[in-house]
């Protein structure tokens, strides 16, 4: 009976040390953190397709290069902030800053913002 309320007890004791530490994924969430391989053909792609729907609306004529930086940010999806090289339509180059909202199982993609990077 002893040993059932000391073990009853400790098991007590490391479930209100966790509640009241987050975990490390805890922490991480809703966070951007760097996307380690910038080149990864996925991220390019993301790239791509945010200066293709941004032309759709601005219709400024840019077109895509390459994604030179970017982070990533967990919510009921992945928001992906991305610095992205591009063409402009007189042909000189430029960083611009999109942020692209997706969720694979709804497949669902938006560009939340695009403006040209500092």
């Amino acid at each position: 009976m002893m040993r059932t309320m000391c073990s009853l007890l400790l098991v007590a004791a490391v479930a209100s040390a966790l509640a009241a530490s987050p975990t490390t994924a805890q922490a991480q969430g809703g966070q951007y953190v760097p996307i380690a391989y910038i080149k990864d053909p996925y991220v390019q792609e993301i790239g791509q397709w945010a200066v293709a729907d941004h032309v759709k609306q601005a219709n400024d004529g840019l077109t895509f290069s390459k994604v030179v930086s970017g982070e990533k940010q967990v919510v009921s999806g992945l928001n992906f902030r991305l610095v992205i090289d591009a063409f402009k339509g007189d042909g000189k180059d430029a960083r611009y800053q999109a942020i692209v909202f997706e969720q694979v199982w709804t497949n669902t993609r938006k560009l939340r913002s695009f403006r040209p990077a500092n």
